[in-house]
């Protein structure tokens, strides 16, 4: 009977390492491009962003004026 508790123990930390590379993982990586885009961002001049987002609605094929 002494099996038994360390099967559940296994599991147990197999279902938890599974939850840190399934949901924690992605969670803390597109934090920090956001964190990254935010920086870029912040730090570039007006034209540069404004020429970036310009370009990104065209290639969406959403009209900007």
């Amino acid at each position: 009977m002494p099996s038994t508790p360390v099967l559940l123990d296994n599991a147990q930390t197999q279902a938890r390492s599974e939850v840190l590379k399934d949901k924690i993982l992605p969670a803390m990586l597109a934090g920090i491009l956001g964190l990254s885009l935010l920086y870029a961002a912040g730090f570039a001049e007006a034209a540069q962003v404004h020429n970036a987002a310009h370009d990104g609605r065209h290639s969406a094929s959403f009209p900007c004026h």
